[in-house]
């Protein structure tokens, strides 16, 4: 993973349900199982930095993920390098895969997508991602250096 531009999903694993307060977009009742959230890194250190940024815990609350990635434990991202936003195109491949549930408006205040937040029982598959995103898309994980 580098510094250049590009598109991100953050899988999520919660292990407990809560009732989580998402700044002022409402209240979200998380559940056990995973989350994916689809995210784009185009300002200054790229995905590099926007990654880093959601890894770290006790940081400031900027996005709607932030408050649900300090109850739920990151397990792997998913990124591509490109000059091209893919976040929509993204969520909208997360969103025709089987399993996925989207979290209606979450965030994506500032698009026309329905959510740019999916909820599964089971891990997401990432094969099955690759075959539907647009760009190659990589993995890290929070066990590797950035």
């Amino acid at each position: 993973m580098t510094a250049d531009t590009g598109t991100y999903v953050l899988i999520l694993r919660c292990d407990t349900a809560a009732r989580l307060r998402i700044g002022r977009w409402g209240a979200l009742d998380a559940r056990p199982g995973y989350y994916a959230y689809v995210g784009s890194a185009f300002g200054p250190g790229g995905v590099r930095a926007r990654v880093t940024r959601h890894a770290r815990r006790g940081k400031a609350m900027h996005w709607h993920v932030d408050y649900l990635r300090d109850h739920a434990a990151l397990v792997s991202v998913w990124y591509a390098h490109s000059d091209t936003r893919l976040e929509h195109e993204w969520a909208e491949a997360l969103a025709g895969l089987a399993g996925m549930e989207p979290v209606n408006g979450f965030g994506c205040s500032d698009c026309r997508c329905g959510s740019h937040l999916f909820f599964s029982p089971a891990r997401p598959a990432l094969e099955r991602f690759r075959r539907v995103a647009l760009g190659t898309v990589a993995v890290w994980r929070p066990d590797e250096a950035v």
